[in-house]
């Protein structure tokens, strides 16, 4: 007699980038996963908290190329829960925040198979944080904005263009490709000389940061090289972080991180 399958699905948040930022749940999570589903912006050094036994399928995108649409993947973690058991959906960041996480939830339980969220640390907050940026703080900055820079339809959000009449910090993610519309937006405002900060594989080895203002980071952009996955954050507080000021350049530090500072 076949032993009986126990099916269920558990989000997890991989959180920025830096293995040591999963949660302890998620790792709890994983190592009771039959099968782990993991999105590209997932350190793949969070596979070791599953079995050996369990099954690890990649179904990100890297360089704009999708190993599978969002329809295949919903359909994925239906089929290998019903198969194997436990599926652990392991998703870069928090699985809730531009992370398709909901509707994968509501794409599982119409098959009536219990669903789980274990939030993650988002990368929207912890990677400012890694560069000693605060993103409000008393006398500054009261709120924050956090925004995808390219909605479905491609097109940079409108919420942008809003965001930008605001005295609020802005962080704006998958925006990279959208820098020249966002620039153009803030200097519409009059906000030319406003802080900017521009962080590239956040909290990871190969992070990279540009440091400048609304009127000088796309010169910064394209004299290092930076480029997606990348977190842009406007506002006042980057020019109150811990890090900032001179224009240097720090090549392969003890954490191969490189540091580029602009002119403010």
């Amino acid at each position: 007699m076949k032993n009986k399958i126990n099916s269920q699905v558990t989000l997890v948040g991989a959180g920025p980038g830096d293995p040591d930022l999963l949660t302890i749940k998620g790792a709890k999570a994983l190592a009771e996963a039959n099968v782990v589903l993991y999105d590209a912006l997932a350190n793949e050094e969070l596979l070791s908290y599953a079995p050996k036994k369990a099954l690890k399928i990649f179904v990100g995108k890297r360089k704009g190329c999708h190993e599978y649409t969002q329809d295949q993947i919903n359909q994925l973690i239906v089929d290998n829960a019903l198969t194997y058991g436990h599926v652990v959906r392991l998703k870069g960041g928090d699985p809730f925040i531009f992370g398709r996480g909901i509707e994968e939830i509501e794409f599982i339980e119409s098959f009536g198979i219990p669903t789980f969220v274990v939030p993650g640390i988002s990368s929207s907050i912890a990677v400012p944080a890694s560069q000693g940026i605060s993103l409000t703080k008393r006398g500054v900055s009261e709120s924050f904005w956090v925004i995808t820079g390219t909605t479905s339809a491609r097109k940079l959000s409108a919420d942008v263009a809003l965001a930008a009449q605001s005295t609020a910090t802005v962080v704006i993610l998958m925006g990279m490709s959208k820098l020249d519309q966002i620039v153009a937006l803030f200097q519409k405002e009059s906000k030319g000389g406003m802080p900017v900060a521009i962080i590239q594989n956040g909290t990871t080895p190969q992070e990279k940061v540009g440091i400048g203002t609304v009127d000088t980071i796309q010169e910064i952009v394209a004299e290092n090289n930076l480029s997606s996955p990348a977190i842009i954050v406007i506002g006042e507080v980057v020019g109150d972080s811990k890090k900032r000021s001179i224009f240097y350049t720090e090549l392969k530090s003890q954490h191969n991180k490189v540091l580029v500072y602009g002119k403010e």
